[in-house]
């Protein structure tokens, strides 16, 4: 039974060097390398190269994108500049028009208003110079009436009411100057 197991004296153990046993290990070594080579090999390196173009490709992909991705950030920082830069231009014209209308309309303004007390000068202008007109004339008639009572005559010759006249016209001259 010591011979069954190994135990003996001259037998093979576990790490004991066998000549035949190198030779076919060898033998069958080079068979499967060649097998493999010839059958296996090509496709497994054909995979392997496919892999590494996908990846590839995947990779220059990725970097076509990135650096297409950026310029459309870019494009798009570039294009919210240039709508930030709009709006304020925009604004900045709003307000110089608005500036510009308040301007005018506050000219017109001034000039109705000026139109409007030159009118009003002209107006009460024009009706003292009535009233004065009246006063004159009543004033003329007064003083005939008056002349007239006093002489106890009619006076109502034309030439005394304009000697009348010219001597009220003085004295509204005389009282005009003194006024202004």
């Amino acid at each position: 039974m010591a011979q069954e197991h190994g135990d003996g004296g001259g037998g093979g153990g576990l790490f004991a060097i066998n000549p035949g046993l190198i030779v076919w290990t060898w033998i069958i070594f080079l068979i499967l390398l060649f097998v493999l080579r010839k059958w296996a090999w090509g496709p497994i390196l054909g995979a392997l190269e496919a892999r590494e173009k996908r990846i590839q490709d995947a990779l220059d992909d990725a970097s076509r994108e990135r650096v297409e991705a950026s310029k459309l950030l870019n494009e798009q920082r570039k294009l919210l500049d240039e709508s930030r830069d709009e709006a304020q231009q925009i604004i900045v014209d709003g307000r110089k028009a608005g500036e510009r209308l308040k301007g005018d309309i506050v000219d017109e303004a001034k000039k109705q208003a000026s139109l409007i007390v030159e009118n009003a000068r002209e107006d009460i202008e024009h009706e003292r110079d009535q009233a004065l007109e009246t006063l004159r004339r009543e004033a003329v008639d007064l003083s005939i009436s008056a002349a007239g009572r006093v002489l106890n005559k009619e006076v109502d010759s034309a030439e005394n009411r304009r000697l009348v006249e010219d001597y009220l016209e003085g004295l509204t001259a005389e009282s005009g100057d003194g006024r202004d």
